[in-house]
């Protein structure tokens, strides 16, 4: 019998669970495979009794479930991040901010230790880029970073409607070359106005669970 997604993605967050050691305090990402990870925290009480949150809705979501949400800067150290993402190479390099959260996800994922990525099946391709890569932007040079985007050979689209939690504007930016991720990123990163890129490859995750159908994967 085959899993359906729904179902990869639960056996997958209880993967990334056995991982979490008892009491620790955690890095928490944004998505919906990760929402089922919140949701099995909700379900082991005490296991986790406060963690990071990259996002206002993981942080709703955390405090329903009893996990008490810390801010970064009250940490000295943060061992474990668990997040998701929108697609992910063999090498573990990710694109992410489907969800709006790049920018915090990308600072959680910088402090902690150890970043387990979760995700099923579908995400994972050979090369990434299929999926647009979202940039966070500062409102005001929306357009500036836009003209530099296309001139790197993408087409940035606004998402309009879309205020991020920092306050910030996103581009998701189709049809770029994604062929070596961190190079790509680090001059990303240098147009001004960006704030953060949805590229994870110069801090890649340092574990990838897939769920699939046969079950859950480890890479």
């Amino acid at each position: 019998m085959t899993l359906d997604t729904d179902t990869q993605k639960r056996q997958v967050a209880q993967a990334a669970l056995r991982l979490v050691p008892h009491g620790a305090t955690i890095g928490v990402g944004t998505g919906t495979t990760v929402n089922c990870f919140i949701e099995a925290l909700a379900a082991t009480p005490g296991r986790v009794p406060s963690a990071v949150s990259s996002s206002q809705a993981s942080s709703a979501r955390l405090t329903a479930a009893g996990v008490r949400v810390l801010d970064l800067n009250e940490l000295s150290e943060l061992h474990l991040y668990i997040d998701g993402a929108d697609e992910a190479n063999d090498a573990r390099e990710l694109i992410k901010g489907g969800g709006g959260a790049l920018t915090r996800e990308k600072i959680v994922a910088a402090a902690a230790q150890r970043f387990v990525c979760i995700i099923d099946e579908s995400k994972l391709v050979r090369r990434l880029g299929k999926f647009p890569l979202p940039v966070e932007v500062i409102p005001m040079a929306r357009e500036l970073v836009a003209r530099r985007l296309r001139a790197c050979g993408g087409n940035p689209v606004w998402r309009e409607r879309c205020l991020t939690d920092n306050g910030n504007h996103i581009l998701d930016v189709h049809g770029l070359d994604i062929s070596a991720p961190a190079a790509l990123e680090r001059e990303l990163n240098q147009i001004t106005g960006v704030v953060a890129v949805g590229l994870f490859a110069v801090r890649p995750a340092d574990v990838l669970l897939i769920g699939t159908p046969r079950g859950v994967e480890t890479r």
